[in-house]
């Protein structure tokens, strides 16, 4: 009984159903592997953290979590909501939209507190927005993440994505399909981030640790994917 529970999809509705129906063959032009999917949770809330590369990423990243039978909750610009079809599909399948630089910028991460306390996966890329960096490794990030991450007891997942910036280029705009490409997702194992949890977390200098914590893991993985030694300090970091 315990492993029909497990193995049930958790239910999406109409919304999320169309972007499957879209993504799936959008991503089938690339070989997928997956190494430690089965970390992520098939039921109960968790924090995804992953690197930035091209805007492809929340296409597959969403294929991923879907094949993983969750539906996953985004942190995306609020300009998507207003894009035609789309901005449909982001509102109505359960994604949060973050008003950057404005007074209603703390209400998305409201938003994706409300998402862990009921049980649901929430997708986060503490960059916020594909690196700059020529090479592709992470660069500096932002701390919303880390006070998700230590304001609920939820497990926090690292994960690395390699490959769709090969695909797709977010700088040069160039989108090239062939030879095929392969993409890569990497799940670390649940970050153990008890001790940061007590006292204050909104302590500007423990968020900066506990996405130092976070973003060092992602790099670690993708390094593993690479076959490469991260560098020792991120694009914008004094060397």
């Amino acid at each position: 009984m315990e492993e029909e529970i497990v193995a049930r999809r958790e239910k999406g509705g109409f919304w999320v159903g169309l972007a499957a129906a879209v993504f799936y063959p959008l991503t089938g032009i690339a070989r997928r592997v997956y190494v430690g999917d089965e970390k992520v949770p098939r039921q109960g809330p968790a924090l995804l953290v992953l690197n930035h590369i091209s805007h492809l990423d929340p296409v597959v990243d969403a294929v991923f979590v879907h094949r993983a039978k969750r539906v996953p909750r985004f942190l995306g610009k609020e300009s998507l909501t207003r894009v035609p079809v789309f901005g449909k599909v982001f509102v109505g399948s359960g994604q949060i939209p973050v008003s950057r630089g404005s007074a209603a910028a703390g209400d998305s991460l409201k938003a994706a507190h409300q998402a862990l306390q009921e049980g649901k996966i929430v997708v986060i890329y503490p960059e916020g927005t594909i690196t700059k960096d020529p090479a592709g490794w992470p660069k500096e990030s932002f701390t919303g993440a880390a006070r998700l991450a230590i304001q609920n007891d939820v497990p926090v997942i690292p994960i690395a994505r390699w490959g769709t910036s090969q695909l797709f280029n977010g700088y040069t705009k160039k989108f090239t399909p062939f030879p095929r490409k392969t993409i890569t997702h990497s799940v670390g194992d649940p970050l153990d981030l008890s001790a940061f949890r007590g006292g204050n977390t909104r302590s500007a200098s423990k968020l900066r640790e506990v996405t130092k914590v976070m973003m060092d893991e992602v790099t670690r993985l993708l390094g593993e994917i690479r076959h490469e030694e991260p560098p020792t300090a991120k694009p914008g970091e004094p060397t």
